[in-house]
């Protein structure tokens, strides 16, 4: 009986586990059909060599080298002709220039095509600034355009790239570069053609409209080829397409590119403070000149930190820098900070009211001779030992730096006037608009004298803007008819000068309101006699 227990058991064990092995199968069963029969034909598929050789592998591992990666992305049709050749022909005709261009372009690359890549735009265009500028962020055109990607001042502030006292974004690596990037990609979405894109860029969106309309009006092609325009740009798309044609075959071409690794060779560091660029340089480790070109949009020997709060430094010299700065204790960050002019002056006032010279002032701030500093600007001066707080976000931002021509310098003369009834020197000082101690030191008087009626003073005053206009001669008198600026004419009657040969000139006007003329001598003293009338 126990037996034919044991043996009950064994066979429910049994049909337990056929049960368990066939559910498996009729579930797979079930899946494979619902995921259609071409998944199950493909599944069953033996793989040949030939189908081996039609089907594409994705990369795992990304490219050790930039400049694959750069080839990988190619995505713009080729252009082809005797501008391409040209080109081509020019950059292999002068190594020592590509090698020139190629390591500039070795701090910025891995960024622009990192960003290419994000937006699924094509990598060609990474290699736009060797066409703009050589890959220069400090790059000025004869037509002020700035910058790598070459920003004319108004297309860089379409694009909010700042450019004030202190900064131009037009310079500025990061900023720069996503303004190119904006542009190009309204301008592909406008024409829908990258060569056109690219045309548009060099000539502007507007002209290369217009060329488009007139050839569809006349019933003639619209690409890149087709249209009619300026040399420069005709050229302009052929010189990329060489450039790409040299990075796409170096050997073809008998050109070595530099190596440039596919890492970043920079990163961004946060400043909180306003910064000397010589003591920001020597805190990360790094050279001015090495500084300078990955911060290229400071325009003074400062960084405001409300303008500019991120800096870029070699990858490994921003752990260098940020460690430097936590432990530095030997002053402040910032020798220099921005001063707003209150009132026009003159580069010599400006100078003596912050405490430095009048050449340190004009070499510092880029003010040239003969030039006024208008009111409301903003001068980089040095920073009081006792100031503490960064320079305001609002002029950091907005600075600038409003010049006008210096007018003529006045050129004075010495005169006589008569004296009022009752008038003192300070008085008589006072109506002519002079200093009351110069009167009185120039006629060896008391400020507080008084003065006869009549009594000649000696005064300098501005000559008239005008000479005399014509001299009359009567009798043993000379008669002495002039015109004063903005003044009523009248004729004055002198008695002949002193020295022989010489004679009356300069004429008399009456001012508004005032009751004196002026006769005006002529002779090697220069004297202008002021009567009474």
């Amino acid at each position: 009986m126990r037996l034919l227990h044991i043996l009950c058991i064994a066979g429910l064990l049994w049909l337990t586990g056929c049960a368990s092995t066939t559910a498996p199968s009729s579930l797979g069963s079930s899946a494979l059909s619902a995921s259609g029969t071409s998944a199950q034909a493909d599944a069953l598929k033996p793989i040949t060599p030939a189908t081996t050789a039609s089907r594409t592998v994705a990369q795992l591992t990304p490219p050790a080298d930039l400049w694959a990666r750069i080839r990988r992305g190619f995505a713009m049709p080729d252009l082809q002709g005797p501008l391409v050749q040209q080109n081509e022909q020019y950059y292999v005709g002068h190594p020592d220039y590509i090698v020139r261009m190629t390591e500039r372009s070795s701090k910025y690359l891995f960024y622009i095509v990192e960003d290419l890549e994000k937006r699924n735009m094509p990598t060609e265009l990474a290699l736009l600034p060797f066409v703009e500028s050589a890959f220069n962020p400090r790059a000025v055109s004869s037509a002020k355009a700035a910058g790598m990607w070459q920003f004319m001042p108004a297309t860089g502030k379409t694009y909010d790239l700042k450019q004030n006292m202190f900064r131009d974004d037009r310079r500025d690596v990061l900023a720069s570069t996503r303004a190119a990037l904006d542009y190009l990609q309204k301008l592909h979405d406008m024409f829908g053609d990258w060569q056109l894109a690219l045309a548009a860029y060099n000539w502007g969106e507007g002209n290369v409209a217009r060329a488009i309309a007139r050839n569809q009006a006349a019933g003639l092609g619209t690409g890149y080829l087709d249209l009619n325009m300026p040399q420069e740009t005709r050229n302009y798309v052929p010189k990329l397409q060489a450039i790409k044609d040299i990075v796409a075959n170096p050997q073809a071409f008998n050109t070595t590119l530099p190596e440039i690794g596919n890492h970043p060779y920079f990163q961004k560091v946060d400043i909180t403070r306003d910064i000397d660029v010589p003591l920001a340089a020597r805190l990360a480790g790094v050279s001015i000149e090495d500084f300078k070109e990955l911060n290229p949009a400071a325009n003074r020997p400062v960084i405001l930190a409300a303008g500019t709060p991120q800096i870029l430094l070699p990858w490994d010299n921003a752990a260098i820098f940020r460690s430097n700065l936590k432990n530095y204790d030997a002053g402040q960050l910032a020798s220099w900070t921005a001063w707003t002019v209150p009132t026009t002056m003159k580069a010599a006032e400006a100078a003596k009211r912050v405490g430095m010279s009048e050449d340190e002032l004009r070499s510092l701030n880029h003010i040239p001779p003969k030039m006024l500093i208008k009111v409301g600007s903003t001068l980089l001066v040095p920073r009081p030992e006792q100031m503490d707080a960064n320079v305001a976000e609002h002029v950091a931002d907005n600075a600038q730096l409003a010049l006008a021509p210096e007018p003529p310098p006045v050129r004075m003369q010495r005169s006589l006037v008569r004296a009022r009834r009752g008038e003192t020197v300070a008085v008589l000082a006072k109506r002519y608009g002079q200093n009351p101690s110069s009167v009185a030191s120039w006629n060896k008087l008391a400020v507080s004298s008084r003065l006869k009626p009549g009594q000649h003073v000696v005064v300098y005053l501005a000559r008239a803007n005008r000479p005399a206009t014509h001299v009359a001669h009567g009798g043993g008198r000379h008669t002495a008819v002039a015109r004063a600026h903005g003044a009523k004419t009248e004729r004055v009657v002198a008695s002949a000068s002193k020295h022989p040969g010489s004679h009356r000139v300069a004429a008399a006007g009456k001012k508004p309101g005032s009751r004196h003329t002026v006769v005006a001598s002529k002779s090697h003293h220069h004297t202008q006699v002021i009567a009474e009338r």
